[in-house]
């Protein structure tokens, strides 16, 4: 039931994300378009602040309700599930209001601190997602818990669209038109357009959370008036326990995007000093963030997918302490984990230059001096997916301070690397994901430590590492000689391209059903998993 559960809250999770996904880095792509590499350099500045104030506000509490409500269903007491929802959005809404309050009327001395005065406006542009997207969270949070994956799917695609619409209409507008042309350039103007589209984006995403939410009333009344009998917790210690989860979650969370704020205050200044002219400087640090980024950002939405799915059932296991439930369900997410990270890795590390240069072929000399980066920073995915999942795991069972402590250590060495490295010359801006690889590898080997410690799991290196790493492996093989036999054929890079990575896609599902890494129970447990369940029995490849 737990791994029914998990797959396919993860699958719904995982093809809600995949569109969400596609659709920012098709924004990004645009934007990138639009407002060249310089442009980005304004844009990536407002929305990692923005990002890093998201963080504060939505990452810890929406995990905590999940884990929270999660626990109280698993006992039967509803009541106080419900009572968990409604005191948490009242705090989300009053943290909004401060993040709000930070973003808006202190831009400028944020920007001027950075380096980047011109990205003000854009950092003004996206505060007022921060009054809406804080409570969407606690809708999100209320639903997970039940081990309901559909609203958060549903939300994330129309806040998703709301936010490519309008962010790309207002970053043309501006740019064409005179508002704000006194003070901030074209480039300028256009980057606060498309920011604004997450405040769009918010708008569209807590509609569609609020609507589901009023639908679902009768079936929540139901529940609550059918709860178990017990005693009735106070407001106080409901607030407390939801802090004392979501403090320590809250601070990891942050520093994600402190890495790549290391990045946007480190990275220009360091390039500078290394002899680097600015706009050169500029435009280095707008390719690892405008061009690298997003399709690196592509594959880690599975990772969320799994870590949102995976979160509830184990803080339900932990809480009645069901230690088979508990295990069964670590180790089909540590293989889910493996299975996705191996071969997007290899396959961008593989296909780097070529897949920059399909993407962004109005600026291909740009998109392939940023090649390397992407390398370095498709290797470092491994370990992303890795920390990103036991993270999770830690955070059900209640050990949240301890990723905390481990990624705070990997991000003192990032700081350091990445301050040695981007002022070499011959590194230049590859140095930042160099440092960002070496903080993940700390992080990612001490929450390893961590969840054998506390779960006391058994890890399968052949089931859920050897296995996949070799399909991989393969694949990556294939996918390479493929290329190059493509392109002394084939005039044109995207069909290359494309063609490898379809030929890459089917021979590493090959790969990991005549490896066995998947089992046929385990891929009929989802709807599209039947249907090629049933054409491999037919191809008898099972």
């Amino acid at each position: 039931m737990a791994e029914k559960s998990l797959m396919k809250g993860a699958a719904v999770l995982a093809a809600a994300g995949i569109i969400v996904k596609v659709f920012g880095a098709a924004f990004r792509i645009l934007l990138a378009g639009f407002i060249t590499d310089q442009g980005m350099a304004y844009y990536s500045p407002a929305y990692y602040i923005y990002a890093v104030l998201l963080v504060v506000s939505t990452s810890g509490i929406p995990i905590a309700i999940s884990r929270m409500v999660s626990e109280r269903y698993a006992i039967g007491r509803y009541d106080e599930a419900d009572r968990v929802f409604h005191i948490s959005r009242y705090l989300m809404i009053g943290l909004g209001l401060a993040g709000f309050i930070v973003l808006f009327f202190f831009a400028r001395p944020i920007a001027v601190m950075m380096g980047l005065e011109g990205s003000a406006l854009a950092m003004q542009a996206t505060a007022p997602a921060l009054l809406l997207v804080p409570i969407m969270s606690s809708y999100r949070g209320y639903f997970q818990g039940q081990q309901m994956m559909a609203p958060t799917a549903l939300s994330q695609t129309v806040e998703q669209i709301f936010r490519v619409v309008f962010g790309l209409a207002l970053a043309l507008v501006l740019m064409r038109g005179t508002l704000f042309a006194g003070t901030y350039s074209d480039l300028q103007r256009g980057a606060a357009g498309g920011c604004f589209g997450a405040s769009a984006g918010a708008i569209g995403g807590l509609a569609v959370m609020v609507v589901i939410y009023f639908m679902a009333r009768k079936s929540i009344r139901y529940r609550i008036r059918h709860s178990e009998k017990g005693d009735r917790e106070s407001a106080g210690s409901i607030l407390k326990a939801i802090i004392v989860i979501a403090v320590p979650i809250t601070i990891g969370a942050t520093l994600m995007p402190l890495v790549n704020l290391v990045d946007a205050s480190v990275v220009n200044i360091r390039l500078l000093h290394a002899g680097f002219e600015p706009d050169t400087a500029k435009a280095l640090y707008g390719q690892l963030t405008g061009f690298c980024e997003p399709i690196i950002a592509l594959p880690q939405v599975l990772m969320s997918a799994i870590v949102m799915s995976i979160v509830p059932m184990v803080a339900a296991a932990n809480k009645v302490r069901d230690r088979e439930q508990l295990h069964g369900t670590i180790s089909l997410g540590f293989r889910m984990t493996t299975i996705i990270a191996f071969p997007c890795a290899i396959g961008l590390l593989i296909l780097a230059k070529p897949a920059l240069t399909m993407l962004f072929f109005t600026q291909k000399e740009s998109a392939a001096n940023a090649a390397p980066s992407l390398q370095v920073l498709s290797l470092s995915f491994i370990l992303l997916a890795l920390i990103t999942f036991m993270t999770g795991i830690l955070q059900g069972v209640g050990k949240q301070v301890y990723p905390v402590i481990n990624l705070f250590l990997g991000l003192l060495v990032k700081i350091v690397l990445t301050w040695i490295l981007v002022g070499i010359p011959s590194v230049n801006v590859v140095g930042a994901p160099l440092g960002t690889m070496a903080a993940y590898l700390i992080a990612g080997t001490l929450d390893f430590i961590c969840v054998l410690r506390f779960t006391r799991v058994h890890i399968s290196f052949k089931q859920m590492i050897l296995k996949p790493l070799l399909s991989a492996a393969v694949m990556g093989v294939i996918v390479f000689f493929v290329y190059k036999g493509l392109m002394a054929v084939l005039p044109s890079n995207t069909a290359a391209t494309l063609l490898s990575i379809i030929i890459g896609a089917v021979v590493y599902g090959l790969m990991i059903i005549r490896t066995k890494t998947i089992q046929r129970d385990e891929m009929m447990e989802i709807s599209v998993g039947r249907k090629l369940a049933a054409v491999c029995d037919r191809l008898k490849l099972w």
